[in-house]
């Protein structure tokens, strides 16, 4: 994926034609909108929110520093991230992810013959893809306080790896972190949080390496890159390592079951992408 040639990746296409009325927003001011409704709607201050999304960006960074292949590699602190100039307010510099090139590539084969090729695969237990009417801007009760498409690709996922709480049963994730708020929302849609409760999560350590359900502990994409073709597969290997036990300084405490989550669109205009992926094959 070579977004810095060209600034854009995947297939080209003409621009659909329209009658010249829809908005001109950019990809951070899109998601920008999660933050100031998640704020009003469960009580938050800016200034709380800030400290929410700091807390993100600072642990996706830290991850980070502990990955060799990760395009950045250096602890950002708090300060500097409160600080960084804005881009679409409320989101700064240090809320969104970056322009990366990277590859990334995955030899898939039958459960059956997986053990001609090694003897410790990882085993895939769901996957799930959920695309929307794509009419969140049209609507009066779309609040930008979640994602439709994560929760139905995440909920069709669960029902076919066998998953009953997600919090609990699911040991580590890859999550599309594009902006912060965006990992936040995530939370709450995956299941990994109850409703209005991911901020008192995020400050509680709760998707840490050391916390009960690690996030991003590669360093996603804000801090990884994020080639955009390349993302969702970069998620898997981060997957495989952490079963192998070859993920270094930033190794878990022998995790078994994993998800990854992409999402492509906006959050008003959306499709998603679930994986559960197991270290064993029960």
């Amino acid at each position: 994926e070579k977004l810095k040639d060209s600034g854009y990746s995947g297939l080209t296409r003409p621009p659909v034609p329209t009658d010249g009325t829809a908005p001109n927003i950019s990809a951070p001011a899109n998601f920008s909108f999660l933050a100031p409704a998640y704020y009003k709607k469960y009580g938050l201050t800016e200034e709380q929110g800030r400290e929410v999304l700091s807390r993100i960006a600072y642990k996706n960074h830290y991850n980070g520093s502990l990955n060799p292949k990760a395009q950045y590699r250096n602890e950002v602190s708090m300060d500097t991230i409160n600080k960084s100039p804005l881009v679409a307010a409320p989101l700064g510099i240090m809320d969104c992810s970056g322009v990366a090139d990277g590859a990334a590539a995955a030899i898939i084969v039958r459960t059956e013959d997986a053990h001609k090729y090694r003897k410790d695969p990882m085993y895939v237990k769901a996957l799930s893809i959920a695309a929307g009417p794509g009419d969140g801007r049209l609507r009066q009760d779309f609040d930008f306080t979640m994602i439709k498409e994560n929760v139905a690709a995440s909920q069709a996922a669960y029902k076919e790896a066998g998953i009953k709480d997600p919090s609990k049963e699911i040991h580590m994730a890859e999550v599309h972190d594009c902006f912060t708020p965006t990992e936040l929302v995530i939370y709450e849609d995956l299941g990994f949080s109850e409703r209005g409760q991911g901020w008192k999560d995020v400050l509680n350590g709760k998707f840490e390496l050391t916390g009960q359900l690690p996030v991003n502990p590669d360093g996603g994409l804000k801090s990884f890159g994020h080639p955009i073709g390349a993302s969702g597969l970069r998620m898997l290997y981060e997957m495989y390592l952490q079963f192998q036990g070859k993920a270094g300084k930033r190794q878990l405490d022998n995790p078994k079951i994993g998800l990854t989550h992409n999402l492509g669109g906006t959050p008003m205009q959306c499709v998603s992408f679930v994986s559960v992926v197991g270290k064993e094959l029960s």
